[in-house]
């Protein structure tokens, strides 16, 4: 990989995690970042871990979280607020990532949590995919 591939990928994270909301695809992003679709794919999955479909998913279901534990939204307000356009891939993929569903999440207590800094909080409630 390239000195200058790996600025275009990390331009491209960089987007994700800001624009988690937005309509946004890989076959996008590659032509943003001046790539193949698979050769954009096997890159990011290299340089970051996990492929760009799966690190804007795990943004999304972050921000999820957050808006559960924070507001009174509903799943089917935070699933479209995050950009998931299908409330049952949004529910399977949040179940996948956190082990337990989204109203099951917003329902319980997150008492633990309150007045940790909220960048502690991110860390300590980031989901895992192992």
């Amino acid at each position: 990989m390239t000195p200058d591939d790996l600025v275009r990928l990390r331009r491209a994270r960089d987007r994700m995690d800001r624009d988690f909301a937005e309509p946004l695809d890989v076959p996008q992003l590659a032509r943003e970042s001046l790539m193949s679709v698979g050769h954009f794919q096997r890159s990011f999955k290299e340089a970051f871990g996990e492929t760009p479909y799966a690190w804007l998913m795990t943004r999304r279901i972050e921000r999820a979280m957050a808006l559960f534990r924070n507001t009174d939204k509903s799943v089917t307000d935070v699933c479209m607020e995050v950009g998931c356009t299908s409330l049952g891939s949004f529910s399977s993929r949040f179940t996948e990532l956190v082990g337990e569903t989204p109203s099951a999440y917003r329902n319980r207590s997150h008492d633990e949590l309150r007045g940790i800094p909220s960048c502690i909080v991110k860390q300590v409630t980031r989901p895992s995919r192992n």
